[in-house]
């Protein structure tokens, strides 16, 4: 036992000296800074350790002071880390100090793995890291073996001055795998490791975005097969192994390449080579990645030719890295593929040879050194070049057809090498003589090598020319003169055509046709017989046909029945055939009745007292018998007797007991119906029975008699009397005796004459006490008729004065709790309010013969009659103030001319300068004033406080203006300069004013009118500062609301700006009613407590005297019942120069306050608009109207009358096809004309551009397409960016309202193709939704358009049943705008004709707007302003009252 311990203790101590490291070679050497031998404390070496997890660490060992029973663990003294029992993984970190210098260094040190079951105890990784900077991953490491003793390994490690690293010692352990891993004698030595490679510097690589970045790893040592070499990144990746070239025995170098290069970057790479002796480590270099630079901005256009561009490339500003070595110009037109690059060379360049009228899109591209170095072009410069003149004019151009109304033109078709412009027009001048003036017309030609010129007159001789024009020139084509054939003539004109009636004739004469369309040839006349008076009267064979010659325009026609209506129709004749007919109807006299023979023989009876006669009945002629008389004449002896056989007949009645009376010789003694003789019967004179009233007395035996039977026919207010002698009684001797049946003479009553009738001579009595008896009956019968006369005259009078007495109410000052309940007065016959008349802005009542004169008041409901008041002035002298009840009466005749007119009136006010102004004229001021005329007098003029330094900082181009009882409640100013724009802001601070009111453009027909002097956002003019809070745009004006602090002030002051946007470049506006509700708005806004309304247009004058001159006139108007406008504007002129500027401003002034005082002010409160609504359109049962009723009335008044020529354009020829019907015209001054071309139709479609509240423009109005009109439907929503259709009435063939849209498919209107996207159907709309697109121009894109299909509107009633789906419509249509157009786009809304039901929608949307926007309804004003552009709009009372019902159920949604 003894032997075998001692040998076991001998193998022990064996094996402790062969773990025991064998001495270093060169162990003696001098190791520097940062070599630890581990004899002391390795803290002394500058050495730390980081605790691992769970207490993994590197620990210090020295065997020789504290022995180690395992024997695994190696002799001597070091660092290690026991792996036993530990999980994979953990880590174990030994950090040595900081090291520092400037070339390479070599570090070795010796590591030991050991087990006891021999399985490797984990791993060992080695990191060099620079400057702080992240570990990375290991450059040397080694696991998976078990050292069999102290193995020797060596870093060479690359580094220069200033940068640091610092090297750091891991262990990994590995689970299941106990042992020690241990780490002894590191040293850092001066000169380069033995057997591992040391590296050179390793340079900087730049490249440019997307190159590829190579770096080339430079090493020194021998190189073997086994060794690797990587690239690794400052963040620790790695790259592939790199591919190695052997330079010499002593150096290699290996080259590798970074592909991400994509972007901007700098990032970190050092080259990484393992040995079989170690590791080296080279230095970090940067990999700078530049990007190519970019101009920010485009190129300055600087100048334009038809065949340059000289351009600024602007490349200072760029995207990108610098520096730039190369500038180049690439251009390229907008529509092509090709493109050129240009060097530049110069601040400025000049791009030659380009094409006329072209567009092109020029960029900049810029160039830093190295490859790819150019960047991507910079933002694009797209001009156009301009037009060139044209080559020639119109070439080759002949008449290829003559016609009567029109000629068609070919030419040789030229393109762009001719016009040089794609802009062009081609235009036919032709001129022709008309009734001796000449007319000169243009036409605009679209088709390319012909056109038809229409609408001539014919047989003319024209003389016409194209000409080739473009913005550049124009070229002309030589002058052809051509003659239109004939055609037939126009109608004869109706009112040259004059009739002179008889009783079997008529005497006809006419003019010839106003369009004679070539010579006259031939006349022809038909006559006939409509119509006579006597039922039986054969009419048959009363016709017939004449023809005269060119030179004969009358004819006499004879053998006509009497009393007979003739219908004459009369047709001129040319060469081509006879024209249209004109008819007219003449009447002949009627005739006395003819009265039957009677033969000469004595009566059928006779006494002392009666004598006994036959009656016949007598034959009518032209009109029927009205009454026969027997009429009983005494005969006396007489001296001479002329004529005896022509008597005269008996046209005044007098009964037998006038007769003695009046000492008449004659009598009626019995008046008979033609019923009461039928057929031949006798009758006895002196029967004493009284006959239609007559007494038919007894004869004298004494005397003697004649007796006469006369018959009477009555017409037309004539009346012939035929009559004969029938026999005489007891004839005294040596008398004249008169057979009977002689007929007598025919009687005309004074009323007619006829021509026919020959007037016997007076018989002449032989006593002069007759002679007095006949002028006394004369006298006695005259006097008699003019008393009847009178007396009718004075009921009739005093009849239509109590009529119009009960009708009218004296106006009295107007208070604003009126109620009036009267109506329009309809008895009045005034001329100066008949209706064909033009009376005060065209207003007239069409439903009307004449107008009535409403009483003029601003309330709401201004309906009363009034006296009519004479008008005319004394010379030298206008009348200083005008009730409001005459006003009317006073415009329409000073319109008329009559009294001196507004002209003369005009011309009495003072103009130009009428106090002094000298402040203004100073030459320090001189640059404060627009307009060197219209500048401030001193006396009223707005003195600003003086700022410091400046005595003339006072002044600015402003008055102080009067008010109505109010000094100095406005300021009239001129538009704000650049130089002015801090006074006018001290000024508004100054006066502490609230409102804005600004009537005109910032830029007028291309001049500046005014600078913008409020901000966008918050802006400083001198000390003010002024911040925009809000923007109410509307349809004729748009409100903003500002706050403005003056610096050193804490006070805030709310202002607002009344910009009236709708004031033409030209004149007035046509109507008043958009600026009367702009007064209103400033009126109902302006704090009752502010200082002066700041009132300015351009000058300060005209459009600013006009808004001051109405908002004073209408309070006086409200406050005293009468307006004094001359005075008024002689007063504003006193304050400031020409207020009130023009003649037709001045007429504008009087016309807005009619228009006011008509209508006024209509506007409710949302608030109240219920109550209201309720009593307004609550009837009076004694009236049987409304309020409502009676504000449609007003309506109807005061909307404009439309004349031909403002639809002048609609009642061309060319496009009466285009309209439903003649009667419902748009006005010219409304018409969107088409944009998009197709073929050869015309630029025309009946609609008209409709205001909502809003946005002007917002509603195109128009009639449902015609089958010829389908494509200009399309155009129109196509060209005005409609977004949206709304139509309201039903499909029906019968009226040509067909459909107009595909279904489920894509179909092309003309230019326009319009494709079927998707439809669906909600209660009473049906939504669909069309995308289209003009072929002609791809390029434009397409557009979504919505359309909305109103199917709950029966065609037989004037309202919808339903409210509440005709709002769904609306609220639809505002959803759509919001959504998918941002309110830009328009709306088409159509129904039949384009009137009431489209007139009645657009209504309600502005409604509806006007609520949401401002909180108030007025329907009458909304419809006033549609009606001012189309004038049947909402066309019935229903739709009006309709209007109200509707935004009842809008407020009840809410």
């Amino acid at each position: 036992m003894g032997s075998l311990g001692g040998l076991a203790l001998c193998l022990l101590r064996l094996l402790l000296l062969g773990l025991q490291r064998p001495p270093l070679p060169g162990a003696g050497a001098q190791s520097a800074a940062g070599g630890c031998s581990f004899d002391e404390h390795y803290s002394n070496c500058g050495y730390s350790v980081a605790l691992g997890t769970n207490g993994f660490t590197w620990e210090q060992i020295n065997t020789w002071e504290k022995p180690m029973l395992d024997p695994a663990v190696p002799t001597g003294s070091f660092m290690m880390v026991n792996s036993s029992g530990r999980a994979s993984g953990q880590k174990a970190h030994l950090l040595l100090p900081t090291l520092k210098e400037n070339d390479t260094h070599c570090i070795d040190f010796h590591y030991y793995f050991s087990s006891r079951d021999r399985s490797s105890p984990g791993a060992l990784n080695v990191y060099v890291k620079v400057n702080g900077g992240p570990q990375g991953n290991p450059v040397w490491n080694v696991s998976g073996v078990v050292t069999e003793g102290w193995v020797k390994a060596e870093l060479a490690i690359s580094t220069f001055w200033p940068h640091f690293y610092q090297v750091i010692f891991e262990s990994v352990s590995l689970k299941g795998h106990p042992g020690y891993i241990a780490v002894d004698e590191v040293r850092v030595l001066a000169h380069p490791c033995r057997k591992a490679p040391h590296f050179l510097r390793l340079q900087n690589v730049e490249v440019n975005v997307g190159q590829n970045a190579t770096f080339q790893c430079i090493a020194g040592g021998k190189w073997s097969q086994h060794d690797k070499l990587w690239l690794q990144q400052w963040n620790g990746r790695d790259t592939a192994l790199m591919v190695t070239r052997v330079v010499n025995h002593r150096r290699f170098s290996a080259t590798v390449s970074v592909a991400d290069t994509s972007q901007r970057s700098i990032s970190k790479y050092r080259c990484v080579i393992r040995s079989d002796g170690g590791s080296g480590v080279s230095n970090y270099a940067e990999l700078i990645v530049k990007e190519p630079p970019t101009p920010i901005a485009p190129p300055e256009l600087l100048a334009v030719g038809a065949t340059y561009l000289w351009i600024k490339p602007n490349a200072n500003s760029i995207i990108g890295d610098g520096p730039i070595i190369l500038k180049e110009v690439e251009y390229r037109t907008t529509t092509g593929t090709w493109a050129e690059t240009h060097i530049v060379d110069s601040p400025n360049y000049k791009l030659w040879h380009l094409d006329p009228d072209v567009e092109y899109e020029i960029r900049v591209l810029l160039t830093r050194p190295g490859e790819g170095g150019t960047g991507p072009p910079g933002p694009p410069l797209t001009t156009r070049t301009k037009c060139a003149d044209p080559v020639h004019g119109p070439q080759n151009v002949e008449i290829v057809d003559i016609r009567a109304r029109q000629l068609t033109l070919q030419w040789e078709p030229f393109g762009y090498a001719v016009t040089r412009c794609h802009s062009y027009n081609l235009t036919v001048q032709y001129q022709y003589v008309f009734n001796q003036q000449q007319y000169e017309a243009e036409e605009v030609i679209q088709t390319s090598s012909h056109y038809t010129l229409r609408g001539l007159r014919p047989f003319m001789t024209i003389r016409l020319r194209l000409l080739l024009s473009n913005p550049e020139g124009r070229m002309e084509s030589e002058e052809l003169v051509v003659q239109t054939e004939e055609d037939v003539p126009g109608a004869v004109p109706l009112e040259s055509i004059q009739g002179g009636p008889f009783e079997e004739k008529i005497y006809i004469q006419w003019k010839p046709p106003n369009e004679t369309n070539g010579v006259i040839t031939l006349y022809e006349i038909n006559y006939k017989a409509v119509g006579s008076l006597d039922p039986s009267a054969d009419l048959s064979s009363q016709r017939g046909k004449v023809f005269k010659l060119r030179n004969e325009t009358h004819h006499l026609f004879v053998g006509l029945y009497p009393g007979t209506t003739y219908s004459f129709t009369i047709k001129a004749s040319t060469a081509k055939g006879f024209g249209p007919p004109v008819t007219t109807r003449i009447a002949t006299k009627i005739s006395a009745p003819s009265m039957p023979e009677y033969d000469a023989d004595t009566p059928l009876n006779e006494t002392d007292t009666t004598i006994t006669v036959m009656l016949k009945p007598a034959q009518s002629r032209g009109a029927p018998v009205s009454v026969y008389q027997l009429v009983v004449k005494e005969e006396r002896l007489q001296k001479s007797r002329r004529a005896a056989d022509i008597i005269e007949c008996f046209s005044v009645p007098v009964s037998y007991r006038n007769a003695s009376n009046l000492d008449s010789l004659h009598y009626f003694a019995a008046e008979l119906k033609p019923s009461n003789l039928p057929v031949t019967q006798p009758f006895t004179v002196g029967d004493n029975k009284t006959y239609n009233g007559y007494w038919n007395p007894p004869l004298s035996p004494l005397k003697s008699y004649s007796i006469y039977f006369q018959a009477l026919s009555k017409a037309n207010g004539e009346t012939k009397i035929n009559c004969v002698r029938l026999a005489t009684k007891g004839a005294p001797m040596g008398s004249a005796q008169v057979t009977p049946g002689t007929p007598l003479c025919l009687l005309t009553t004074a009323s007619t004459q006829n021509s026919n009738t020959v007037e016997p001579e007076k018989q002449v009595d032989n006593t002069v006490k007759m002679a007095g008896v006949i002028a006394g009956l004369l006298m006695f019968i005259i006097i008699l008729l003019g008393v009847m006369l009178t007396i009718k005259r004075r009921k009739l009078a005093k009849k239509q004065k109590e009529t119009q007495s009960g009708a009218q109410r004296e106006m009295g000052p107007v208070a604003s709790t009126d109620k009036p309940t009267a109506k329009l007065g309809t008895n009045r016959n005034d001329e100066g309010f008949s209706s064909s008349s033009q009376d005060v802005n065209g207003f007239t009542d069409g439903s009307r013969g004449e107008l009535s004169q409403p009483t003029l008041t601003i309330q709401t409901h201004p309906y009363r009659t009034c006296d009519p008041v004479e008008m005319s002035y004394p010379r030298d002298q206008f009348q200083p103030a005008i009730r409001v009840a005459d006003l009317l009466q006073h415009i329409t005749q000073m319109k008329r001319g009559q009294g001196y007119g507004f002209k003369e009136e005009y011309e009495a006010l003072p103009e130009g300068q009428t106090a002094s102004w000298d402040t203004a004229k100073e030459d320090e001021n001189r640059n404060k004033n627009r307009y060197g005329n219209i500048i401030s007098y001193d006396h009223s003029r707005v003195r600003l406080l003086v700022l410091d330094g400046d005595p003339h900082s006072d002044y600015i181009n402003a008055n102080y203006i009067d008010g109505y009882h109010r000094p100095r409640h406005y300021i009239a100013t001129q538009g704000p300069m650049q130089e002015t724009v801090k006074d006018f802001w001290r000024m508004i601070w100054q006066e502490n004013s609230a409102s804005i009111v600004m009537v005109t453009n910032l830029v007028e027909v291309g001049r500046v009118k005014c600078v913008r002097y409020w901000p966008d956002d918050t802006e400083v003019y001198g000390d003010i500062k002024v911040t925009l809070i809000e923007t109410e745009p509307l349809a004729e004006y748009v409100i903003r609301t500002f706050t403005v602090q003056k610096k050193g002030y804490h006070e805030i002051r709310e202002l607002r700006l009344f910009h009236f946007t709708s004031w033409p470049d030209h004149g007035v506006p046509c109507y008043a009613t958009g600026l009367l509700g702009f007064v209103r708005q400033v009126k109902f806004l302006n704090p009752p407590e502010a200082g002066p309304i700041v009132v300015h247009c351009s000058a300060g004058a005209g459009r600013t005297g006009c808004f001051i001159a109405i908002d004073t006139m209408l309070d006086m108007a409200e406050n005293e019942g009468v307006v004094d406008i001359f005075n008024c504007v002689r007063e504003l002129r006193a304050q400031r120069v020409n207020l009130v500027q023009t003649e037709e401003q001045y007429v504008f002034v009087h016309d807005a306050i009619l228009e006011a005082c008509l209508c006024g002010n209509t506007a409710i409160p949302v608030c109240e608009f219920r109550s209201l609504y309720y009593n307004i359109s609550r009837l009076d049962p004694q009236t049987n109207s409304s309020q409502i009723k009676d504000e449609f009335q007003t309506l109807n008044i005061v909307t404009p009358r439309v004349r031909p020529e403002d639809c002048s354009i609609g009642l061309l020829p060319r496009n009466h096809d285009k309209n439903r019907s003649m009667d419902v015209l748009p006005l010219d001054r409304c018409l969107p004309f088409l944009i998009s071309v197709d073929g050869e139709s015309s630029n025309y479609i009946n609609a008209a551009l409709m205001d909502s509240h809003k946005q002007p423009a917002a509603f195109v109005v128009t009639q449902h397409p015609l089958p010829n009109t389908v494509a200009d439907f399309w155009r129109l929503v196509f060209d005005y960016n409609c977004s949206s259709v709304v139509m309201l009435n039903e499909m029906d063939t019968a009226q040509l309202c067909m459909q107009y849209w595909p279904e489920k498919t894509s179909g092309c209107y003309g230019p326009i193709q319009v494709e079927f996207v998707s439809a669906d159907i909600d209660e009473d709309i049906i939504h669909r939704i069309f995308r289209i697109c003009n072929m002609a121009r791809p390029q434009d894109g397409y557009r979504i358009v919505q359309h909305l299909q109103y199917i709950g509107w029966p065609a037989y009633r004037d309202t919808p049943p339903s409210k509440r789906s005709l709002l769904k419509v609306v609220r639809r249509l505002e959803k759509w705008q919001e959504q998918y157009d941002g309110r830009e786009g328009r709306t088409v809304v159509h129904c039949l004709n384009g009137g009431g039901r489209s007139g009645t929608f657009c209504a309600i949307c502005s409604v509806c707007e006007m609520i949401q926007q401002q909180n108030i309804i007025d329907v009458f004003h909304i419809v006033k302003t549609l009606r001012n552009n189309k004038s049947n709009m909402v066309e019935t009372l229903e739709q009006y009252k309709f209007v109200y019902e509707v935004a009842l159920e809008y407020l009840s949604s809410f």
